[in-house]
């Protein structure tokens, strides 16, 4: 996997959009982020997931995945290891990372007669 693949799986993601942090290249859905690029060095993405998400992945994939150094990653911020991962892999770590903060769409309003 490379970084220009993350990127176009994650910018294939509904409404998610590119920005920069901390000169790292950033996905978010609406105004939050739920993927980073580059950290901690060029081998490596990041997605926001769950604790209980991350735990999953780790266990099944730890050549692949680690949680974040830190606190972030006692919160789910999960490294990923871009040259062990594949396109399906990926896709589904993002998916998840997207799902945790993608805007919620608003109910129809219902009108009284």
């Amino acid at each position: 996997m490379s970084a220009s693949r993350f990127r176009k799986i994650a910018l294939g993601l509904p409404g998610a959009v590119e920005g920069a942090h901390q000169a790292h290249a950033d996905f978010r859905a609406g105004k939050r982020t739920f993927a980073t690029l580059g950290y901690p060095d060029p081998n490596w993405g990041m997605v926001k997931l769950t604790p209980e998400q991350q735990s999953v992945l780790v266990e099944a994939e730890p050549d692949i995945f680690r949680p974040v150094p830190g606190g972030w990653g006692k919160h789910g911020s999960t490294n990923v290891r871009l040259a062990k991962a594949s396109a399906t892999t990926l896709r589904s770590a993002l998916t998840q990372a997207w799902s945790n903060v993608a805007p919620q769409p608003k109910p129809a309003s219902r009108r009284r007669r």
